[in-house]
């Protein structure tokens, strides 16, 4: 299978089935329970694996969300724990999610192999946040490792894909507005909105600059493991509930 091809096949299961935990209301009644508000347990335990940083440099990683609104949650989520704390809070979610909707029918430790394998061809210039997810404790449970590992690689994406939009002269707000536009309040950003249509084609030339990125990882497996990769992160999509 062509490494690029690949990386398109695989971009909507890396970038939608770890976001099943983040999403899941479990995940903030767990929040709750640790004394967070709402979305600051997100930003503090995403951003958490950064370590002890100021809110601009959390900020910086998190690309397409509102900067004054990400560093406000920032400060708020250090007052609950530290950031170390929240994000291995915040990764027990993800355990728990991949425990609970994720079926018996994948075979998630080869899946789990497949996606360390293209970790470590992954280069980690530019990609803080890959960088701090990729150095956390790794679960024992194949089913959490697999989701584990995927959300690695999905913090491995979105920074390619944050560079590929900067430099593609498109601000991360007409990214939200071309690909995301609902969640343009939930990341922070206050109305009005631009037109998302002037910006189409040129955020489909970040994909595909991204997609370009990813598949040279990608290309470090030979093709029958390129292959696999695609089939069984499908599988796992489909066995999420």
């Amino acid at each position: 299978m062509d490494p690029e091809e690949a990386a398109r096949q695989t971009a909507p299961v890396i970038v939608s089935l770890p976001a099943g935990f983040m999403l899941d209301a479990a995940t903030y009644v767990r929040g709750a329970e640790l004394g967070f508000d709402g979305i600051d347990f997100y930003v503090a335990g995403r951003g958490g694996a950064l370590g002890e940083v100021d809110g601009s440099v959390v900020a910086a990683a998190f690309v397409f969300f509102h900067p004054a609104t990400i560093v406000e949650r920032w400060d708020r989520g250090r007052c609950v724990m530290p950031p170390a704390e929240s994000a291995h809070a915040f990764a027990s979610c993800l355990d728990a999610w991949s425990a609970a909707h994720l079926s018996d029918t994948v075979d998630y430790l080869r899946l789990a192999e497949l996606e360390g394998k293209l970790i470590a061809a992954a280069s980690r210039a530019g990609a803080p946040l890959f960088a701090a997810w990729a150095a956390l404790p790794e679960p024992q449970d194949p089913k959490a490792l697999a989701l584990h590992r995927m959300n690695v690689l999905r913090e491995w994406r979105g920074a390619v894909h944050g560079a590929a939009v900067v430099a593609s002269a498109i601000e991360p707000l007409e990214a939200v507005m071309v690909r995301t536009p609902a969640m343009a309040g939930l990341f922070g950003w206050p109305e009005p909105y631009p037109d998302p249509e002037p910006h189409h084609d040129v955020w489909e030339q970040a994909e595909a600059a991204t997609n370009r990125v990813v598949g040279r990882a990608i290309s470090s497996l030979p093709d029958t493991e390129r292959a696999q990769l695609v089939e069984l992160a499908l599988a796992a999509q489909k066995a999420s509930a």
